[in-house]
């Protein structure tokens, strides 16, 4: 039994829309939310004949991955982030590119020799690969209206992999992945009225024009801070927020926070000597869910800023936490000062 396992964004969709349409596979697909990268443990070690691995640090996978090598699982592993110390196996294929001008759907599609290029210019879109994405469109030709519409579908196919559970989104992304493959090219798609994209498109503006007035923390030379509140929209805008701000100041870092619903953290209980009664009272702790996004003028550091905080990571130029208390905000509002600091 085949396994693929990718990454719930736009990056992870489309590498493996890529793979399967010049590859065609019948296999389990294992995915989830973004931020869900604890992915590979998902594979029935002992229903595995080999594996395929998209968008997903191999630094958070280890230890899954290693104990499919050990069963004599073939797996192919294809990815932009932080990788670690990489197995050693003859069952293992990589094509890791740390660089950060790079991402999983650009490097499938160098393997794939560019079968299907505009998909990756639009997955480099979403994953706010400006550069690279213009560049490879304008080696293709595309005009600038062309290059507008995969831009936006990119956006729109990102935007749809942020939340806390599949619930959040508007589509599940194994199913956003099956609905795809019906599309060899995007922009059949997109001329489509009502497709996939036009309904992505529509919940995006609605959403984006909520984060607009969205609370702001800090601001300064250096970086910019945003507040969401707890609320499904703010999830799902969380990280292509963070993207539109970065454009929009490219010698900014900018962070956006997403409130997390409170949780009971402690209980106390207090006995009144007098009337012999016990009081007991929840201490409540409030923690955010982390955007961070690097200069766009200089894509360095976010993965490291990230991964040194709890439940932190990700890769050089956008990286995020999980969980981060909110006692430990200003904290890391400093470490993104310092590290970007002239």
């Amino acid at each position: 039994m085949h396994y693929d396992v990718f990454n719930g964004d736009a990056d992870g969709i489309i590498a493996l829309l890529q793979l399967r349409l010049a590859q065609p596979k019948e296999s389990v697909l294992v995915t989830g939310v973004k931020r869900d990268i604890s992915l590979l443990k998902q594979v029935d070690i002992a229903q595995a004949s080999a594996v395929t691995v998209l968008d997903i640090s191999l630094e958070k996978n280890v230890e899954a991955l290693q104990k499919l090598l050990d069963n004599d699982v073939d797996v192919l592993y294809v990815d932009h982030h932080r990788a670690g110390d990489i197995p050693k196996s003859t069952h293992l294929k990589t094509l890791i590119n740390t660089d950060a001008n790079t991402c999983t759907s650009l490097l499938i599609n160098d393997y794939l020799q560019g079968q299907y290029v505009n998909w990756a210019i639009a997955a480099a879109f979403g994953d706010n690969m400006q550069a690279s994405a213009k560049t490879l469109a304008t080696k293709q030709g595309l005009t600038a209206t062309e290059q507008a519409q995969l831009n936006e579908l990119g956006v729109y196919i990102n935007y749809n992999g942020y939340g806390a559970s599949v619930d959040d989104l508007h589509f599940d992304p194994a199913d956003l992945y099956q609905a795809l493959l019906k599309y060899p090219d995007p922009f059949t798609l997109i001329n489509e009225e009502n497709s996939i994209f036009w309904q992505l498109k529509t919940a995006y503006l609605a959403d984006m024009a909520k984060a607009q007035q969205s609370q702001v923390l800090s601001d300064n030379d250096i970086v910019k801070t945003i507040v969401l509140e707890d609320a499904a929209w703010s999830r799902r805008v969380s990280g292509v927020y963070g993207n539109e701000l970065a454009n929009q100041s490219p010698d900014k870092a900018h962070i956006v926070l997403t409130l997390n619903k409170a949780k009971s953290t402690e209980i106390i209980a207090k006995t009144n000597s007098a009337e012999g009664n016990i009081e007991s009272s929840d201490k409540i702790a409030q923690s955010y869910t982390l955007s961070l996004r690097a200069p766009l003028n200089n894509k360095q550091g976010a993965g490291d800023i990230c991964a040194s905080f709890p439940t932190g990571g990700g890769r050089a130029a956008a990286a995020g936490v999980n969980e981060l208390p909110e006692i430990n905000v200003p904290d890391f509002i400093k470490a993104v000062e310092s590290y970007y600091q002239p």
